[in-house]
């Protein structure tokens, strides 16, 4: 109800939405969390990083610190996030900011780089203060919005009427072999605005990684067993790629952006010793390895095989060409107003 009359409140104008001469897009959701947000921002970096000055902002989700903060390589997750983190470990050609207060954000972003091209907004789709000149809602192909419920009978943080807000809706999670009868199915239950469009996306995978340089990739020849720990929301497309890749699969769960300690740590390294095979590693994602850049834990965690499993998306068919047009076209026309 709290959500209902904040949105009635901006809808009639009583609360007013900053709006910029400069082109700022947002990545959301309706969901708490699970869509696939951090790749899609880092395929719109992909896309454009290289044609324009780009920096990300986000609120810095679970971080100890408060207010605007730049960050560089040498962040920490506490003191960032693990998303910012891994976008600034990630991209050296791009600025990486966290700010609870998106428009104090924007500013001082615009202030300090006056040659800034685009600001991407992560997880800005409930913050209304701002007016993205494109606002991009994601929803995941296995649970779309309109199969969900408002919290606490769902898991959705505002009701489907909240999707009117968004310019572009994507697809997240779909299979790569994607039938049209499929893709008609989908765009009937999501019921989109004429002025939306939709567009869907798959995940690619990438091949193991070690994070200890020194370990002896002899092991990923003939897996039996992988131990999968995740502090992530939806992990379910990870355990099927992931089973492609041994014999068996043992996973251990942790909530979602979980702040790592060392009992944790101790919890993993127990339950990979009782695999009853030497054939075996360790594996996590990227994000959760953002949460794992302790200094406490560089010593324990350099005896383990730790692997980490690099994710991208992509768009199927003419949509990427779509896509792609409409982002390039956006900033474009932005840059010449300015």
């Amino acid at each position: 109800m709290i959500m209902l009359v904040r949105n009635l409140l901006f809808d009639l104008g009583i609360l007013h939405s900053e709006k910029f001469d400069f082109p700022v897009i947002s990545v959301g959701n309706l969901s708490f969390g699970g869509t696939g947000k951090t790749p899609h921002i880092e395929y719109l970096i992909r896309l454009i990083g290289d044609m324009i000055f780009i920096a990300t902002l986000s609120r810095g989700y679970g971080r100890e610190s408060k207010g605007f903060i730049l960050a560089s390589r040498r962040s920490n997750v506490k003191y960032i996030g693990d998303e910012p983190l891994q976008f600034v470990k990630k991209f050296h050609n791009i600025k990486v900011a966290v700010d609870e207060k998106r428009i104090r954000g924007i500013h001082k972003l615009m202030d300090k780089f006056p040659d800034l091209g685009l600001i991407l907004l992560d997880d800005a789709f409930q913050h209304r203060w701002v007016k993205p000149g494109i606002s991009i809602l994601l929803t995941d192909y296995h649970h779309l919005f309109t199969e969900d419920h408002v919290v606490p009978s769902g898991q959705l943080r505002e009701f489907h009427s909240g999707a009117k807000r968004a310019d572009v809706i994507i697809v997240t999670k779909t299979p790569k072999v994607f039938s049209p009868i499929t893709r008609r199915r989908i765009l009937d239950d999501l019921k989109p605005r004429p002025s939306q469009q939709i567009f869907f996306s798959y995940i690619i995978y990438g091949g193991l990684v070690p994070v200890n340089e020194e370990q002896d990739l002899a092991v990923l020849q003939k897996l039996s067993y992988i131990l999968l720990f995740t502090g992530i929301a939806n992990d379910y497309p990870l355990q099927e790629e992931v089973r492609r890749k041994c014999t068996d699969l043992s996973i251990l769960k942790f909530p979602d952006h979980h702040q790592y300690e060392m009992k944790d740590l101790e919890t993993i390294r127990a339950r990979f010793e009782d695999l009853p095979t030497r054939k075996k590693i360790i594996l996590t994602t990227e994000k959760d390895l953002m949460r794992l850049k302790n200094p406490e834990f560089s010593n324990f965690l350099k005896n383990l095989p730790l692997f980490y499993l690099p994710i991208e998306i992509n768009f199927h068919e003419k949509d990427k060409q779509k896509f792609d047009k409409l982002i390039i076209d956006y900033v474009g026309q932005n840059q010449r107003n300015r």
